[in-house]
């Protein structure tokens, strides 16, 4: 079966305006597109983000991928990362976060995944969702209720991540999200969310231009607040896709519709092959 959507993509990296060196790394070639966050230093956090990214090379231009391969992906970027911790005294490791476009009972569906604070968002409308979730010390504390997400945002530790690829025991989560057509992604580092408030994030992600000029303004506004981190942001726009919107969905956001619901599933759900033909 040769499942075919639209889609436009735009993208910008930037080292920032404290840090010598860019430890991001970003794929963005249909069906993916995300953002690994380096860590480790020169030559040990940039070769973890670009050995994550090496590792989804292969799934480029496909149009048949499977929610298993991803997973399988993900497991590949796990080894190859701890090899290169290994090999450094500081160690190495990197947080991902993207969107697959795979197949799903016959249909193409987003598979969103996630280790460590890097983020997927998507906008309807112009109604702004944060799918992902961190994996951090203080999203622990926001979730367990002691903390607020404001608050969570300007504490001292909001940048502990509790998960990371090359470590074994730092499983991805995933998500299913339908392919809506008129949607844009947003994928990125915390060197932009953590600039960006979410409020400064659909902000500019409505105001109209491509996505390759969406990508630069955001970094351009990050770099404008401090840029104290490294800078990335994949911007995905649906030009086509296996769903199509309710008209009283355009200007209010998908959140009331079932259909375009972002449903999480477990590795043992992705990995069974339930979701071949």
């Amino acid at each position: 079966m040769t499942v075919r959507v639209g889609v436009v993509a735009g993208f910008r990296t930037d080292p920032g305006r404290v840090r010598p060196v860019n430890e991001d790394a970003l794929f963005a070639t249909h069906p993916v597109y995300l953002v690994a966050d380096g860590m480790g230093g020169h030559d040990a956090g940039d070769r973890a983000s670009a050995a994550v990214v090496a590792a989804f090379s292969p799934l480029q231009g496909r149009l048949d991928v499977q929610p298993e391969e991803v997973v399988a992906t993900i497991a590949a970027a796990h080894r190859t990362v701890a090899q290169i911790a290994r090999r450094h005294k500081r160690g190495a490791g990197a947080t991902v976060s993207g969107v697959v476009a795979v197949v799903q009972h016959g249909s193409p569906v987003w598979l969103v995944f996630n280790i460590g604070d890097s983020r997927v968002y998507r906008l309807s409308g112009s109604s702004l969702e944060q799918i992902t979730v961190d994996h951090s010390v203080v999203q622990e504390m926001v979730t367990a209720g002691g903390l607020t997400r404001t608050e969570a945002g300007t504490h001292p530790g909001r940048h502990v991540i509790t998960r990371a690829v090359g470590d074994a025991q730092s499983d991805a989560d995933y998500w299913l999200a339908p392919i809506v057509t008129g949607e844009r992604l947003l994928i990125c580092s915390d060197g932009l969310s953590d600039e960006l408030g979410d409020e400064a994030l659909r902000a500019g992600l409505t105001l109209g231009g491509s996505a390759a000029q969406t990508a630069h303004a955001l970094v351009e506004q990050a770099l404008a607040r401090g840029g104290r981190d490294n800078i990335s942001a994949v911007v995905v726009d649906v030009r086509e896709g296996a769903l199509t919107p309710r008209a009283d969905d355009m200007t209010g956001g998908f959140g009331t519709s079932t259909q375009a619901s972002v449903q999480p599933v477990d590795t043992d759900t992705l990995t069974s092959g339930s979701g071949r033909d």
